[in-house]
């Protein structure tokens, strides 16, 4: 059940391989064994990118790749960091005094926003030190989640170090507020789904209130997630953080329009549930409302009768005061458009006509389009690598996570999977060196996988 806390299983239960490497390395590093372990997986969006920060809901769905970490609870009132990867440099800090830099979005930062979202949320004066060393298998800036995984691990191993419990969905809540100390202004869709996914199923995520509702994906097809090789950092680049504020302001410019309380509306949902219309009629006002050309800042404070001051001071945010024009009409337009895929999708899988796979393969076309032409955030490799996957075999392909590099996810049907790999590999990996160098973690077909655990030694 999603309002449970979760699940602690004793080891014996679990991969023993990995475990036992990672509890070696432990001691050697630490000079004891560690007391318990803690898993939260990477996801996959199907469909829904970009929209979930907008208060509409998502679908995606765990995958096997995840963040484990081994620690020991402490006397001392220190966190030792270390990770299995030695290009992660070890760090320690005390736990009553968390510094996150936002200017550098280093891997010992993710861990310490999941630690300081626990300790805030139960006001803990005594924190319990802990040595931890990470083990991941999610590769870094792809798209697949690793650094929400890693907010939620840590967030997860500090509940337990401290005898602390939460159910789920708190879980989730919390660490989609601390992530935020980093500076990404993210939606919750990633900390939601590695908390409350299950295996064998994807999830369609609401929001206020959160909840989750499992989707059967439908037979004959697998989701092949394929990597572009190209890294993206979302707290490294404004890209992401310029697109949130970019629907901030259509809200406000829609909001407006229709004489509804604009300095309150901060999301285009908000927009949509004021007026009590449906996705289809919210498009059609934003094409009455808004111009496809970009907005300067001095005409949307014309628009909502206000000083360039108080845009700057009340609605930007700090890192955005120096953005100069803001292209609005595109990201609702492909917001409310995305919103109704995902629905349209949830709808096909549940009812499952004969020809599902063909549907639910075009909204993830139509999603690809959307996001590279609307919400310009898919990149000449991601295209390239989507164009690939549907000339081998796909009935969809789209980018997903927050694009600018990272991810493809194809629909393949699965008696033609292995020709497909095969045919990808060699037309977009096997031409490149530097892509060739990773390909064996850069192309595989994943299923619906599990939501976080802790593993205790019995």
């Amino acid at each position: 059940m999603a309002g449970d806390s979760p699940s602690a299983l004793p080891v014996q239960l679990v991969e023993q391989p990995r475990l036992q490497k990672l509890k070696e390395m432990f001691i050697s590093k630490f000079g004891s064994p560690p007391k318990f372990y803690a898993r939260a997986p990477g996801r996959v969006n199907l469909i829904g990118e970009h929209i979930d920060y907008c208060g509409y809901a998502v679908l995606p769905m765990a995958i096997e790749q995840d963040i484990l970490i081994a620690v020991e609870p402490v006397q001392t009132q220190v966190v030792q960091l270390a990770n299995t990867n030695s290009s992660y440099l070890d760090f320690s800090t005390s736990v009553n005094n968390i510094q996150i830099n936002k200017t550098k979005p280093q891997w010992h930062n993710y861990f310490l926003c999941g630690l300081k979202g626990i300790q805030e949320h139960f006001g803990l004066n005594n924190p319990t030190g802990m040595n931890c060393l990470l083990d991941g298998t999610i590769p870094p800036s792809s798209g697949l989640s690793s650094s929400s995984a890693l907010v939620c691990c840590a967030g997860l191993v500090t509940l337990r170090a401290n005898g602390k419990t939460l159910s789920k969905v708190e879980l989730a809540e919390i660490c989609t507020k601390s992530e935020r100390y980093i500076g990404t202004e993210g939606g919750g869709m990633d900390q939601s789904i590695s908390f409350l996914a299950e295996e064998g199923t994807a999830k369609l995520i609401e929001f206020s209130p959160l909840r989750a509702t499992d989707v059967r994906l439908p037979s004959g097809a697998t989701f092949v997630i394929a990597n572009s090789c190209v890294e993206m950092n979302k707290a490294a680049t404004s890209h992401y953080n310029i697109r949130v504020m970019e629907c901030r302001l259509a809200t406000k410019l829609l909001s407006k329009s229709k004489g509804l309380e604009w300095r309150k509306m901060l999301r285009l949902h908000d927009v949509q549930t004021k007026l009590g219309v449906s996705l289809e009629e919210m498009l059609t006002i934003v094409e009455e409302v808004l111009h496809p050309e970009p907005y300067s800042a001095e005409e949307i404070c014309k628009c909502l009768g206000i000083s360039l001051e108080e845009l700057r001071s009340q609605i930007l945010s700090q890192n955005m005061q120096d953005v100069s024009t803001f292209k609005l009409y595109q990201r609702a337009k492909h917001v409310y458009s995305e919103a109704a895929r995902v629905l349209e999708f949830q709808k096909i899988c549940s009812e499952a006509p004969a020809n599902a796979l063909q549907l639910l393969g075009e909204l993830m076309k139509q999603s690809h389009i959307s996001c590279r032409e609307m919400y310009e955030c898919s990149c000449p490799e991601l295209d390239r690598l989507v164009d690939i996957c549907l000339q081998f075999g796909a009935i969809g392909s789209r980018l997903t996570g927050a694009g600018w590099g990272g991810c493809t996810v194809s629909m393949v049907p699965t008696d033609k999977l292995n020709t497909f790999l095969k045919n990808v590999k060699k037309a977009y990996y096997q031409t490149d060196g530097q892509r060739l160098a990773v390909e064996n973690n850069s192309l595989f077909a994943t299923k619906p996988g599990r939501g976080a655990l802790v593993f205790v030694e019995a």
